[in-house]
């Protein structure tokens, strides 16, 4: 298939190797430190697809064009595609979440990793929003109700090599694997598969919070 943005992707290509290896001392952080192995269930971690990301370019320079920016080039590349590649980190419960996220910002207050933007919350529900503020974490509303924390961390403090960090309980793992399935590459214009997200949704966030009220009750009889 015939890609529009081939110069953009073969830079990227040309670049992988410093993505991975940052990708893999981030990996390092959450299977080695110890309060992060212990909160955190499971990870993913994937490399955009080239097909995927030659869409992406194209919606980025639309919005880039409408708003009178430059578009997509291969000298400003970097600093506008920030998730060539990304690590998902699952978590059991929200309770686990304060520890994974005071254990992130440790590294960048070490200067180990620094942030490329400011860790933002996405949520529908006031009070996980709520939760969310209270750690000073920006917070915005999804109308589609996906929910899950965003980081985007740099290798060093000048360099524009990137690695996207999405964290959330695995409940909302399940709903986001769907809400990907039928609207990933493309928006599904379904109303019913719409509504039907915002039911699950509501169902993920009554068993998320209940998940973490059955292993506060556990770990307190511990």
């Amino acid at each position: 298939m015939a890609m529009k943005n081939k110069a953009i992707i073969e830079f990227f290509e040309d670049k992988l190797s410093e993505y991975e290896m940052f990708a893999d001392r981030i990996q390092s952080y959450i299977t080695r430190n110890t309060v992060l192995k212990k909160n955190v269930h499971s990870f993913k971690r994937r490399t955009k697809d080239l097909t995927h990301l030659d869409k992406k370019i194209d919606r980025k320079n639309e919005k880039l064009k409408a708003s009178g920016s430059p578009e997509i080039n291969s000298e400003n590349a970097q600093k506008n595609i920030t998730d060539i590649i990304g690590i998902r980190v699952l978590h059991l419960h929200q309770g686990q979440f304060d520890s994974i996220h005071k254990e992130l910002m440790t590294y960048v207050e070490r200067g180990d990793i620094f942030l490329y933007e400011t860790p933002k919350a996405y949520t529908w529900d006031p009070e996980y929003a709520k939760y969310f503020k209270s750690l000073d974490i920006i917070t915005e509303e999804k109308e589609s109700f996906y929910t899950s924390v965003h980081y985007v961390f740099k290798a060093s403090e000048k360099s524009d090599v990137t690695c996207e960090v999405q964290v959330r309980t695995l409940l909302e793992e399940v709903w986001g694997e769907i809400d990907h399935a039928v609207n990933y590459p493309e928006e599904n214009e379904n109303q019913i598969i719409k509504e039907q997200l915002k039911i699950f949704a509501r169902i993920v966030g009554a068993g998320t919070g209940m998940s973490h009220s059955i292993l506060k009750i556990h770990e307190s009889k511990l």
